[in-house]
């Protein structure tokens, strides 16, 4: 099972996010989680299949209605995840 951490730039904060990405992960079967970040960020651990990461990376580059998406950066993650989909 593959996982990746993503790092969500631009106005990602205050506009659900997490909740969002928290749902979208849930629906595509992937466990991890989404948290802010102090540096205005949000940041995105998720393992699953690579199908379902690459799903996830694409909708995180659109977010919820509210959000405005500058940057999505993907790097490989070892990081363990929990069994579900948490918003931190």
């Amino acid at each position: 099972m593959a996982a990746a951490r993503f790092l969500v730039s631009g106005r990602v904060q205050g506009v659900f996010y997490r909740a969002s990405t928290r749902e979208q992960a849930l629906a595509l079967g992937l466990r991890g989680h989404a948290k802010n970040l102090s540096d205005g960020r949000v940041e995105v651990i998720a393992s699953g299949p690579d199908a379902a990461l690459e799903a996830l990376e694409s909708w995180l580059w659109r977010g919820p209605s509210g959000a405005r998406v500058d940057d999505v950066q993907r790097e490989f993650c070892d990081t363990p995840v929990d069994d579900n989909f948490h918003t931190r």
